[in-house]
């Protein structure tokens, strides 16, 4: 009972949410779906830690797409050995990983210490920067520790082929349940973070200016030659 609820009812809970709140949140919040950017406020550490977050999480999402959607059989099937495919996943992880902690920590850094974006920093921030840096470091964390032990689980046997079966509409428990507790509280994290994200800043990750694409063009003209709309008062001349 216990590994269906949290590795069947969880999972589809926390999706339904995911896709439920996006909708709800686009239909009655669409002022509220921005980022709040604090970029007035400070420049220099947000030019540093904002370019190294969005890359590193960036590769963390592809490098999850890759190990979780695409069966080891296709990578065999392609001449993609399991040696090559660890050594890529593990070399990009790392480079992932690092980007995205350094970042996060120099973001958290300046949210801390400047004074007015420590102000604009809502409690909704501080939970999704627990939630998204606690589900990081569990990933990490459990890829690392087995790198370093020798003992590296093969996640694609285990946690890859239980997340495709959610979205099969037959969940195996036993698959994930056979997985180190690590990863297991990692994927926990990761459906809790997917529930949270709608009510976040979080939801710019599905913006796209496409508008821009098809908005006509803007028209500048020219002011009047009096350079304004009223007549200056007697005794006064603008300077032309």
């Amino acid at each position: 009972m216990t590994g269906t609820l949290l590795f069947v009812v969880v999972p589809y809970l926390c999706l339904a949410i995911f896709v439920g709140g996006h909708v709800w949140r686009y239909r009655y919040d669409k002022f509220g779906w921005t980022t709040r950017s604090s970029q007035l406020y400070e420049r220099r550490l947000l030019r540093i830690g904002s370019p190294m977050f969005h890359f590193g999480i960036l590769l963390v999402a592809v490098g999850h797409i890759g190990g979780l959607l695409i069966p080891e059989s296709w990578t065999d099937a392609v001449g993609i050995s399991e040696t090559a495919y660890h050594a890529v996943a593990v070399g990009l992880g790392t480079v992932a990983g690092f980007c995205t902690l350094a970042g996060a920590a120099i973001l958290i850094y300046r949210r801390r210490t400047v004074g007015p974006v420590f102000s604009a920093t809502t409690v909704n921030d501080k939970i999704m920067y627990v939630l998204l840096i606690g589900t990081i470091l569990l990933g990490l964390g459990t890829t690392v520790l087995g790198n370093l032990t020798g003992h590296p689980h093969d996640y694609r046997l285990t946690v890859s082929p239980w997340f495709r079966s959610i979205f099969y509409l037959q969940p195996d428990t036993g698959l994930i349940e056979s997985a180190p507790i690590g990863f297991r509280l990692h994927a926990l994290a990761a459906f809790t973070l997917f529930a949270f994200w709608p009510f976040s800043r979080l939801v710019h990750v599905f913006s796209a200016p496409l508008g821009y694409l098809t908005r006509p063009y803007i028209v500048y003209r020219s002011r009047d030659a009096r350079l304004g709309s009223r007549a200056p008062r007697p005794g006064w001349e603008r300077v032309q």
